[in-house]
């Protein structure tokens, strides 16, 4: 992974100072914020509430790790007060490269200070989080599973990077049906805080966007107790697939596609994937629906077209070029469909692409970006008549396609590296 100056810690000289002082806690919930100050407050109470409720007679500290917000986020967060005799609060500007992977590095290394016994790390731009959601990330880990990944109820279109590649490369390499590996929410142990602290990967991608994918699929390389915790429904700050996921989707995609090459000996053994255990009750909830622009995606994909028809060319099987080279004349937006035979092919001759090119990869990366856009674009034709549970049932179905499909990346990777 390409790295930058080496940071020896993610704290400031006043947090170090303050958990001197505290010595031990036995919980520690992050919250990693940048430009977060309509949220914060909201998040911080809600965590606040769930600690009281929950859990009374631990120790408890909230922490704040932001990357340098200049929208008052921090002194926003600073002024929340907290009436609980047991539950600390720091507010930091991390130390390290910007991204929420440097943030969190500052509240594992907090953690690890402090002999915390569990650890939560949430969102700062959530809207739904309840105080059941801190219960239902730190039980599981009390009870001796070391990750705990959000198990969310999302809006169809919500989690577009998520429901076209990240839960299925998750499932297809690794064998583990995690349905939110980038959820953002999740549950630690101590001893898998240890582990993160020990690895080599806070001056690299993974510290930017590329942290949660990087948690979940070293907690499933090194064998450590994996759970998913069922929270409900998630609302967040919503992200416009066409507008404002382009950095995000490099970051993500381009860790996923390391994290291949770096654990190319284990994923290579996996023929099948299991289910991993969902703890917590139902809960019966219905997100509320939102547009996400498709003449936009489809033309963000027609100006890849004529920019990188090219190097597609030289990349993609020829009857996957022809379909795509049909897409690009397609007149009517809700004619555009992109099959997933088609899109797994892609995505594996990218992820051998990127393995076999190291010093073009991230070049290599950007030109897969209009190919996504193409696939969420298609998504939006083939679940505009689902309701939400019809189209969960589709990207199993996905999913599935590409564990299925797996042996083709098998032969191609051979081949390509």
């Amino acid at each position: 992974m390409q790295t930058s100056s080496r940071f020896s810690t993610s704290l400031r000289d006043h947090v170090r100072k303050k958990i001197e002082q505290l010595r031990f806690t036995d919980i520690v919930v992050g919250i990693p914020s940048y430009f977060s100050g309509s949220s914060i407050v909201h998040v911080i109470q809600t965590v606040a509430e769930g600690l009281s409720k929950y859990y009374c007679d631990s120790k408890a500290i909230i922490m704040v790790s932001d990357g340098g917000s200049t929208d008052d986020s921090r002194e926003i967060a600073n002024l929340v007060q907290i009436n609980s005799y047991n539950v600390e609060k720091i507010v930091t500007i991390y130390r390290g490269i910007p991204g929420k992977g440097s943030g969190l590095r500052a509240v594992f290394e907090v953690a690890n200070f402090l002999k915390a016994k569990a650890v939560a790390v949430f969102d700062s731009d959530l809207v739904s989080i309840k105080p059941s959601w801190v219960k239902n990330m730190l039980d599981p880990v009390m009870n001796g599973y070391d990750f705990v990944a959000p198990y969310y109820q999302r809006y169809k279109l919500d989690g577009t990077i998520t429901n076209t590649i990240a839960y299925n490369l998750t499932q297809a390499l690794y064998g583990v049906r995690i349905r939110q590996p980038i959820g953002g929410d999740f549950g630690i142990s101590s001893r898998l805080i240890k582990h993160f602290m020990d690895q080599d990967a806070w001056e690299t991608d993974a510290a930017k966007f590329g942290i949660d994918i990087w948690m979940t699929t070293t907690a499933i390389v090194s064998g450590y107790n994996i759970c998913q915790a069922r929270l409900g429904v998630k609302v967040h700050g919503e992200k416009d697939p066409a507008a404002d996921l382009g950095p995000m989707f490099r970051q993500v995609v381009g860790t996923i596609f390391q994290l291949m090459d770096q654990h190319e000996e284990y994923w290579k053994k996996v023929r099948e994937s299991k289910e991993i255990p969902i703890m917590g009750e139902e809960i019966c909830q219905d997100p509320a629906p939102f547009n996400i622009d498709l003449k936009g995606l489809i033309e963000y994909f027609k100006v890849g077209y004529r920019n990188f028809h090219s190097i597609w060319m030289r990349l993609l099987e020829k009857d996957d070029m022809d379909l795509i080279r049909v897409l690009h004349t397609v007149k009517r937006n809700g004619d555009f469909l992109l099959p997933i035979d088609t899109w797994v092919r892609i995505i594996y001759r990218y992820a051998a692409a990127f393995h076999a090119t190291p010093r073009q990869r991230f070049k290599v990366l950007d030109t897969l970006v209009p190919l996504y856009n193409a696939r969420v674009a298609s998504l939006i034709n083939e679940l505009r008549d689902k309701t939400n549970e019809e189209s969960e049932k589709h990207f199993e179905e996905n999913a599935m396609a590409f564990e299925g499909m797996k042996e083709y990346l098998l032969s191609i990777w051979k081949k390509e590296g």
